[in-house]
């Protein structure tokens, strides 16, 4: 079912437009004008090498395909020879098709420079992750790069109907009633490889259990193609773009207080087989970062959830993470605990630091009281309210705040109890106040 034509593709509209460069590629011409080297990147089943093998049966170049799995320096120096040869001596262009070029070394991808950047092979690459950080600049910076999107479940229908009716297909042996078609189209989470996968085995399970005396076609349904395919093969790859992708989103849904959102994605990479361990980090950083003080709980829940799920391990610790998860994401929000680090840090960094105060100074060594170490120093606990009127911060940075306490939750209580420590702290007159009255802080002449 893999389309001979441009025409035939579902999907990629936006790379197939009148004078786009994989229309061009595919004219029927061994001419060069306007033939440049791409490189696909999409995710798996959503026809980059179905567009490689249209170009190459639609134009009039000479077609040469490898994979980066089982190919080497070589072979591609071979390729490269064959084609100056053809384009010098025959007047031949030929297209290479490499698939899978994020697994090829720097140097195999070095290799392609020259027949490139001298126009002895036009060339077609496919990968799944990145370019940016799985192709070396130079190829990069010489090659269109082209994004192939997820297929919609349009186009995932029309592969589907198509599938059934056409002679290279099912040809009409079988029946797909609507609900069938829409778990197909559904399971295959836009992968076109996936959804025909689907249709085939349900169409296999059909025929099977069909008696051999009806007349007709028999009908897929939609518990034949649950009973084919239990559950949708999602696309995630732990160490390509879904991996980031979702864990960001995940993060974000935590922060952005969704906990529905945060649910979603948590299942995602639940069922992609992802490193529960790598998911309890996350959620332990965001505990600090996202929660912090509008609710200090958040990190010991998380934290125990992280300890919890090395204990127990899967599938048991994904009740442990939801739990966190959930706690997180309906918790108060506040960042002001990192934020006033990075303050802290933005001033040190700048050389905005001075010395230790005096009396702040370890006194426990000998001669250190002869420097004058600990002179003068306050023992909070032996004051009121715990707290002393003493000078804390180096001179150059005296009266710096950093820490600025939010309104939300828990952190509301903080933002009233350090007025007051910083008054004490400055020797500015403070009174707790009567019960039930309001508490002021008044400041000195």
């Amino acid at each position: 079912m893999r389309p001979v034509s441009l025409d035939e593709v579902a999907g990629q509209s936006h790379l197939l437009g009148p004078g786009s460069p994989l229309v061009t590629l595919a004219a029927d011409t061994t001419g060069e004008s306007g033939a440049v080297s791409v490189i696909l990147w999409g995710p798996p089943g959503t026809g980059k090498t179905t567009l490689a093998q249209a170009i190459a049966r639609s134009s009039g170049r000479r077609f040469v395909e490898l994979s980066a799995v089982t190919a080497g320096v070589k072979d591609v120096r071979e390729v490269m020879e064959k084609a100056q040869a053809d384009r010098d001596l025959y007047g031949v262009s030929t297209v290479l098709f490499l698939d899978e070029i994020h697994r090829f070394s720097k140097a195999q991808q070095d290799a392609l420079l020259p027949g490139v950047e001298n126009g002895w092979v036009i060339l077609v690459a496919a990968t799944t992750e990145n370019p940016s950080f799985s192709v070396v600049a130079p190829l990069l910076s010489r090659s269109l790069l082209l994004r192939l999107e997820t297929l919609t479940d349009d186009d995932l229908g029309t592969l589907v109907d198509r599938a059934v009716g056409d002679p290279r297909g099912l040809a009409g042996t079988v029946e797909l009633d609507t609900e069938a078609r829409a778990a197909i189209v559904r399971l295959a989470s836009g992968d076109a490889r996936r959804a025909l996968t689907a249709l085939e085995a349900a169409a296999t399970a059909a025929l099977g259990a069909a008696p051999a005396e009806q007349e007709g076609p028999p009908t897929v349904t939609a518990e034949i193609v649950a009973s084919t395919v239990d559950r949708a093969l999602l696309r995630y790859d732990r160490q390509g773009d879904e991996h980031y992708d979702v864990i960001s989103a995940f993060i974000k849904s935590i922060r952005g207080s969704d906990v529905d959102a945060a649910l979603h994605y948590l299942a995602r990479m639940i069922e992609a087989g992802e490193d529960p361990r790598f998911i309890a980090r996350r959620v332990m950083i965001s505990a600090a970062e996202d929660v912090g003080m509008a609710d200090p709980q958040a990190l010991p829940i998380a934290v125990a959830a992280a300890q919890g799920v090395q204990l127990i391990g899967m599938p048991e610790g994904r009740i442990l993470l939801a739990e966190a998860v959930t706690y997180l994401a309906t918790a108060p929000k506040s960042n002001r605990s990192y934020t006033a680090l990075d303050a802290a840090i933005a001033d040190v960094r700048a050389g905005r630091a001075g010395v230790v105060p005096p009396h702040l100074r370890d006194a426990h060594y000998p001669g250190a009281k002869s420097l004058g170490h600990g002179r003068g120093y306050v023992y909070a606990h032996d004051e009121p309210y715990g707290v002393a009127t003493q000078q804390y911060l180096p001179d150059a940075l005296r009266g710096r705040t950093y820490y600025e306490p939010g309104g939300n939750g828990y952190e509301r209580d903080v933002a009233a109890r350090l007025e007051r420590i910083r008054a004490i702290l400055a020797g500015r007159p403070w009174e707790p106040a009567a019960p039930g009255a309001a508490e002021t802080t008044t400041d000195s002449e």
